[in-house]
């Protein structure tokens, strides 16, 4: 798809947790993990939705896609992408934040080819309009192949007080994916100052999405977080030596790199940043409200298995997660209720009001506090 010789990388960060997500989301199985949208891992949709960005003459793109995760997370995610070639998965020995596994990767791709460019996006979102995607995507890589480290930013459509915002510096015109300079990030901000971030037309959700040629990450790490450059200057040192000393140094080096994000630690220091605007039905798939709002639903706003019976029920999501679900057909009947979230486990059950869905974050809290891991 790409009209340029110009190699492009995916990097998928797939490492977090998605507490929200209790109890489908687990330690052994984050939110990324599970067919919240359809019928295959958010994961799996989201390496499948950018291969044409990464395929080339004769190449599917899949020696492109990246993943980056932990180590007790690889196998299930060599079992929702087992087309991803296993030297492309990036196994952080540690949780270090986004900073050191971007910085990682650009350094190991930069190695063969510093002008390659890097799109680095999150494993667990959802993107109704997969064309329009692309296309932002597309001009994004155009804006990094001329030297800008660039970001996407999603026109928001509402006051949102739990995204981060980017201000650019015109007013992101309606179907245009120009791409603008960057003015400042703000963090979350409050209903009345989202409002006016809205208002204003200059904002911008901040989706996580970076694209970059490899070696002008190498080059902003080193000017903005130099001890980051440090560690990875040391990988690859090691990594001139063979694969098992860049192995080894990968599990002495990494777990002391800074634990910061890419966000604080160098797009907002970068010079030049550039944002393109994005149109494309995005969602982060923030909670089970989320899920509920992108799930097909009956006239009365229901979500629920085929065979449910609802009788005086409206906007409820209910989910059957149990391993013998499909074999072992149980009917769920909710009467007279109303905007409630049921989740049922082979292990647990969640009974949650839609409009407090990002409260079950607490539950994993709560079970850790009471000594019940596995659960978690």
């Amino acid at each position: 798809m790409s009209s340029t010789a110009t190699p492009v990388h995916v990097l998928i960060l797939a490492g977090g947790a998605g507490t929200r997500f209790w109890p489908a989301s687990r330690a052994a199985r984050p939110k990324q993990l599970l067919p919240l949208v359809g019928g295959e891992p958010l994961i799996t949709a989201t390496a499948r939705r950018v291969l044409p960005l990464c395929a080339g003459e004769g190449s599917a793109g899949w020696e492109r896609i990246w993943i980056a995760t932990g180590q007790h997370l690889v196998a299930p995610t060599r079992v929702a992408l087992p087309e991803v070639p296993e030297r492309r998965l990036l196994v952080e020995p540690a949780p270090r934040n986004t900073a050191p596994c971007i910085g990682w990767a650009a350094a190991t791709i930069a190695r063969d080819d510093p002008e390659a460019v890097v799109v680095v996006l999150p494993s667990d979102h959802h993107i109704a309009d997969v064309p329009r995607f692309l296309e932002v995507l597309q001009a994004a890589v155009a804006s990094a192949q001329g030297g800008a480290i660039t970001t996407i930013g999603i026109r928001p459509t509402h006051p949102e007080t739990g995204f981060g915002y980017i201000e650019a510096e015109e007013a992101a015109g309606a179907g245009s994916a120009a791409p603008r300079r960057v003015l400042r990030f703000v963090e979350k901000p409050n209903r009345e100052r989202a409002a006016e971030f809205v208002a204003s037309g200059r904002f911008l959700w901040n989706a996580g999405m970076f694209i970059f040629r490899a070696g002008d990450m190498r080059a902003a790490i080193r000017a903005h977080l130099p001890a980051l450059a440090e560690g990875l200057d040391e990988i690859d040192r090691a990594a001139a030596l063979g694969a098992a000393a860049e192995a080894e140094a990968v599990l002495q080096v990494f777990p002391r790199l800074p634990a910061v994000s890419i966000d604080h630690a160098v797009m907002e220091h970068v010079a030049g940043l550039a944002v393109v605007p994005g149109d494309f039905g995005w969602s982060d798939l923030g909670s089970w409200q989320s899920a509920w709002e992108l799930a097909e639903k009956d006239e009365r706003g229901n979500s629920a298995p085929a065979g449910s019976v609802l009788v005086d029920a409206q906007g409820n999501h209910v989910v059957d997660l149990r391993a013998r679900a499909e074999i072992d057909r149980r009917v769920i009947a909710l009467v007279g209720v109303e905007g409630l979230v049921v989740v049922e486990t082979d292990d647990a059950l969640l009974i949650v009001p839609r409009d407090r869905a990002q409260d079950v974050k607490h539950v994993v809290d709560a079970l850790k506090a009471q000594g019940r891991g596995r659960h978690t």
